[in-house]
C-alpha cells in the first residue's frame, strides 16, 4: 500500500492538471493572417492601427467577462412605473451598456458615413468581425442603426435632426427624448407580423395621416409586430399600410413623440430566445403610435430592403465571427490538452478536424471582406458591373451558406472541447446557441436562395461580368474551371425548374466565389485543400463531416496558419 507523497488538505482529493487555461490577452488581429491581408487588399490599411488596438483590447479578461455577464443577466421589461404610468422600460445589466460603448467607440455603427473615404466599409466590417468574436447580442442594435443611415439620408429634413445622434461615438443609455439632450441614438426595425413572417406584403398594420398624407408627413399607426428587434431603440423603421392606397409604406416611428411623451408603442412581452440572450426582442402593438412616412407611399418594401441588404451582410460577418471564435478556442484547447499520451493538436485525426474547420473559417473571412469592398465600390457612379453582382447576387447566397455552415461548425468545435464545451462555464455553448439566428434573421435560407435567382434574372449582365472576371483564375485550377462551367449551365437552365434547385445554385455560387478568392489570395496549400474538397474530386471522399480531408494535404500547416500565436 502506497502513501500520499504529501499530506492531503481537508477537502482536497486530487491535483488539477491537464485543463486548458482560459484563452485571453492575445492580439486578435495579428493572430488572423487571412483578415490582416484582406484589410490591406480591400483598401482599409489606413485603419489597421485602430483595429490592432481594438483586437488587443477585446481579449483582455475584464472585457471577455462582459460577454458572459450580459448573457447571464438578461434584459427585463417593466411595463409600468410604480405610479402606474406606462413606461415599457427595458433594464439591462451594466455589461450590456459597456459592450455597446465599445462598439460605438470604434465607430461600428456609422464609420463609412462618418468617415467616407476609400476602404471605410471594409474597415468597419473588419472591426465588426473582431467584436463578433466577443459577443453577438450587442451587435444587433449596432447593425440596425448602421443600416438605417443610408435610408434616413434620403429624407434630408429628418436626417438633419438625427445626424449628430446617429453618428455619435458615445453610447448614451438614458431612456429620454433626443430633444431632452440625449447624446446618441439607436434605430431598430419592425417588419414581421404574426400572419406573415417573411411575407411582409401580408402585413395588416395600418397608418392614417394626421393631416396631409404623403412622404415626410405624420401618421398614426394601429397594428402589431410579432418580432420587434431591440425595443429600447430610440426609433424604429416600420412597415404599415397607408390607408389611402392600402399599399405597404415605410415609417419612422420614434420612441418619444415630438412633444416629449412616450410614443404609443406598447411592448407586450420580451421573447424568450434560444440565443442572443443579451439583446431584447419583443412583441409590440401600435395604439395610434406617431410615425413619419419615409420613402414614397407604396414603396415601403423597397425602402426597408435597402436597410435589410446591409443587415444581411452583417449576418454573414456575424456568422463568420462565430466560426472564427469557435475555431481559435478549439485550436487553443487542442494545443494544451493531452489525451492518450499526446497533445490533441499533434494527433492526426484531431489535426484533420481542426484543419478542415480552418479552411471553412478562412473562406468565410475572405468572402465577407470581398463583399464589404463591393458594397463600397458598387455604390460609386463608375462602379463596375461585377462589383454590383458581388453585392446583389453573392450577398444573399453568402447569407444562406455561411450562416448555415456556422451551425455545424460551432457544434464541431464544441465537440473538440468535449464535456467542457457543453457546460455554461465556457463560451462554446453560447457560440452554439447564437449560430442559428443569422440563418433566420433578415430572411431564412429559402428566402435568400430565391433572392439569388431574382438577382440573376434582374442583373443578368452584371452576373455574367462577374463570372467572366472569375474565368482566368478558374482556368488555372483543374477543379475550379469545371465547377464554374457547371454553375453557368445550371443558371442557363429552364427558369421553371430553377426554383427547386435554388439551394444547390446558391451553394455552388458561394463555393465558387470562395474558391476563386482563396486561389487568388491564400497560400497554395489552403486554396488547393479547399477547392479539392469542396469542388473537386476529393469532394466524394469528404462528404459533409468536418475532419475528412485527404492525408495528402498539410493539416498541421493549415492549423498553424489559422491561429498564429
Amino acid at each position: 500500500m502506497t502513501t500520499p507523497s504529501r499530506p492531503q488538505r481537508f477537502g482536497e482529493t486530487h491535483e488539477v492538471v491537464n485543463q486548458t487555461p482560459p484563452l485571453a490577452s492575445y492580439d486578435m488581429l495579428a493572430a488572423d493572417p487571412a483578415l490582416t491581408a484582406a484589410i490591406e487588399r480591400e483598401g482599409a490599411g489606413w485603419h489597421a492601427e485602430a483595429l490592432e488596438r481594438d483586437g488587443r483590447a477585446l481579449t483582455q479578461p475584464d472585457v471577455l467577462a462582459l460577454a458572459d455577464l450580459a448573457n447571464r443577466h438578461e434584459p427585463e421589461l417593466s411595463t409600468h412605473s410604480p405610479r402606474g404610468e406606462r413606461i415599457d422600460a427595458i433594464e439591462f445589466h451594466t455589461a450590456w451598456h459597456e459592450l455597446l460603448a465599445l462598439l460605438r467607440r470604434e465607430g461600428l455603427h456609422a464609420l463609412p458615413f462618418e468617415t467616407p473615404r476609400p476602404g471605410a466599409m471594409p474597415a468597419r466590417c473588419a472591426g465588426y468581425f473582431l467584436h463578433g468574436q466577443l459577443e453577438s447580442g450587442s451587435l444587433c442594435p449596432i447593425t440596425m442603426t448602421f443600416a438605417s443611415i443610408p435610408v434616413l439620408q434620403k429624407e434630408p429634413a429628418l436626417y438633419a435632426t438625427l445626424r449628430h445622434a446617429l453618428l455619435s461615438r458615445e453610447h448614451d443609455p438614458r431612456d429620454i427624448p433626443l430633444s431632452a439632450g440625449k447624446r446618441s441614438m439607436m434605430v431598430g426595425m419592425g417588419m414581421t407580423e404574426k400572419q406573415g413572417g417573411s411575407d411582409v406584403r401580408s402585413n395588416q398594420t395600418r397608418a392614417y395621416p394626421i393631416d396631409t398624407p404623403g412622404r415626410g408627413t405624420a401618421y398614426r399607426l394601429i397594428g402589431h409586430k410579432w418580432f420587434f428587434s431591440a425595443p429600447q431603440c430610440d426609433a424604429h423603421l416600420v412597415l404599415a399600410r397607408a390607408c389611402e392606397s392600402d399599399a405597404i409604406s415605410c415609417f419612422y416611428v420614434p420612441r418619444f413623440t415630438p412633444d416629449g411623451r412616450k410614443n404609443a408603442v406598447q411592448v407586450q412581452r420580451l421573447k424568450e430566445k434560444l440565443g442572443n440572450r443579451s439583446n431584447a426582442s419583443s412583441e409590440v402593438e401600435f395604439l395610434d403610435a406617431y410615425g413619419v412616412m419615409i420613402g414614397d407611399e407604396g414603396r415601403g418594401v423597397p425602402t426597408i430592403i435597402e436597410m435589410a441588404n446591409y443587415t444581411r451582410l452583417d449576418c454573414v460577418i456575424g456568422s463568420a465571427a462565430l466560426m472564427r471564435a469557435a475555431l481559435v478556442q478549439a485550436i487553443h484547447h487542442a494545443r494544451h490538452r493531452s489525451v492518450f499520451g499526446a497533445k490533441l493538436v499533434d494527433q492526426p485525426l484531431m489535426r484533420n478536424v481542426l484543419a478542415d474547420l480552418a479552411l471553412e473559417s478562412e473562406a468565410a473571412t475572405v468572402l465577407f471582406m470581398r463583399l464589404a469592398g463591393a458594397f463600397e465600390t458598387s455604390a460609386a457612379a463608375d462602379g463596375a458591373p461585377e462589383e454590383r453582382a458581388w453585392r446583389r447576387l453573392v450577398t444573399p447566397a453568402a447569407k444562406f451558406w455561411v450562416c448555415k455552415r456556422a451551425l455545424e461548425f460551432t457544434g464541431e468545435a464544441m465537440e473538440v472541447w468535449g464535456g467542457n464545451g457543453y457546460v455554461e462555464t465556457g463560451p462554446m455553448g453560447r457560440f452554439y446557441r447564437e449560430a442559428p439566428v443569422n440563418s433566420i434573421w433578415e430572411g431564412s435560407g429559402n428566402v435568400m436562395c430565391l433572392d439569388v435567382l431574382r438577382a440573376f434574372e434582374r442583373e443578368t449582365d452584371a452576373a455574367h461580368a462577374l463570372f467572366a472576371s472569375w474565368q482566368e483564375t478558374a482556368r488555372e485550377h483543374p477543379a475550379l474551371g469545371p465547377a464554374l462551367d457547371a454553375l453557368l449551365q445550371t443558371l442557363k437552365g429552364d427558369p421553371a425548374t430553377r426554383e427547386a434547385s435554388a439551394r444547390r445554385i446558391a451553394q455552388q455560387l458561394v463555393l465558387t466565389a470562395q474558391a476563386v478568392l482563396l486561389a487568388k489570395h491564400a497560400p497554395e496549400e489552403v486554396a488547393d485543400a479547399f477547392i479539392e474538397t469542396r469542388l473537386g474530386d476529393a469532394r466524394g471522399e469528404t462528404g459533409r463531416v468536418y475532419g475528412t480531408l485527404p492525408a495528402r494535404f498539410d493539416h498541421a500547416g493549415v492549423v498553424r496558419r489559422a491561429f498564429a500565436v
